[in-house]
């Protein structure tokens, strides 16, 4: 089992086992960086979404693909590219490749017009939030940025006993206070967010 899911399922267990996700302390964690966004954060696209691949010259080459289920795109003349995890330069270099045995100097760009982002780099927000979602990472994503997309936490949230999960640091666990960021408005409590972070908003105890 991965760390990731074994993290998870040993989260899961803990509320379980004590009927509250509030049962697992956070008070012994440290607070969560306020900074964190990576600079050098690249793209990476995901099943679902939709690329307008534009070739210079031929614009019957030229399309708007949606990436399948299995992380693939067909475009003209080519089949069953692996398009899943790579930069939009990145699979514009290869199709440029397997054009070459079909038109001189091919020259492609791709643009990412309908995002849903590789699951591996989203932002996922379990528990007591209003609306618990996975939500699609963007540079200098802030957890503020994500509680607004979740509708904030929910009336009987401990907010000040989430944890934060940071799967880019081997499932480190950090605490933030997203009942003073969101209702006392302590911006001191907002930090950068980075993929794959996972959210945990607990039950408060009464």
């Amino acid at each position: 089992m991965s760390m990731k899911k074994s993290l998870f399922a040993a989260l899961v267990a803990c509320a379980a086992l004590t009927g509250l996700l509030g049962g697992c302390a956070t008070q012994d964690l440290p607070s969560a960086p306020a900074k964190a966004a990576a600079p050098d954060y690249l793209y990476k696209i995901g099943p679902g979404d939709v690329l307008q691949i534009s070739v210079w010259r031929h614009p019957e080459l030229s399309a708007s693909l949606p990436v399948r289920p299995d992380g693939k795109i067909t475009s003209p003349l080519i089949e069953d590219m692996i398009a899943i995890g790579r930069t939009p330069a990145e699979l514009a270099r290869e199709i440029e490749d397997r054009l070459k045995k079909f038109i001189r100097d091919p020259s492609v760009t791709i643009a990412v017009t309908s995002f849903v982002g590789n699951t591996s780099a989203q932002v996922r927000v379990v528990g007591q939030a209003a609306k618990p979602a996975a939500i699609n990472y963007k540079q200098g994503m802030t957890l503020l940025d994500v509680m607004i997309s979740v509708g904030g936490i929910t009336e009987m949230a401990a907010g000040n006993r989430a944890v934060l999960i940071r799967q880019s640091e081997g499932g480190k666990q950090y605490a933030v206070r997203l009942r003073d960021l969101l209702k006392g408005g302590d911006v001191s409590a907002n930090v950068e967010l980075l993929p794959g972070d996972v959210i945990m908003i607990p039950e408060s105890y009464f």
